[in-house]
């Protein structure tokens, strides 16, 4: 994959911090950066979905099912065990 070089600023008290993963890991900071990136921008596109489906069930619940409680108390499941 291509990659491309990003200037940004951090915290002296950041720095620090990923300076000691970098040390802990024994892993380079762009390894540690591109990882956190990756994990961050996962959450919040799962986020994205989970909200969507929220948006969805609430939308499918209106219509009175006669399941509703048991779709419910799924739902609610699904979404603990993805937080």
């Amino acid at each position: 994959m291509a990659s491309s070089t990003s200037s940004f600023r951090i915290s002296e008290e950041l720095r620090l911090r990923l300076e000691d993963a970098v040390r802990r890991a024994g892993k380079r900071k762009n390894w540690i950066i591109n990882r956190a990136l990756e994990e961050y921008l996962d959450r919040h596109s799962r986020s994205e979905l989970q909200k969507e489906a929220r948006r969805q069930s609430l939308l499918a619940s209106r219509k009175g099912w006669k399941d509703e409680a048991l779709w419910e108390k799924a739902a609610i499941e699904v979404w603990n065990d993805e937080v």
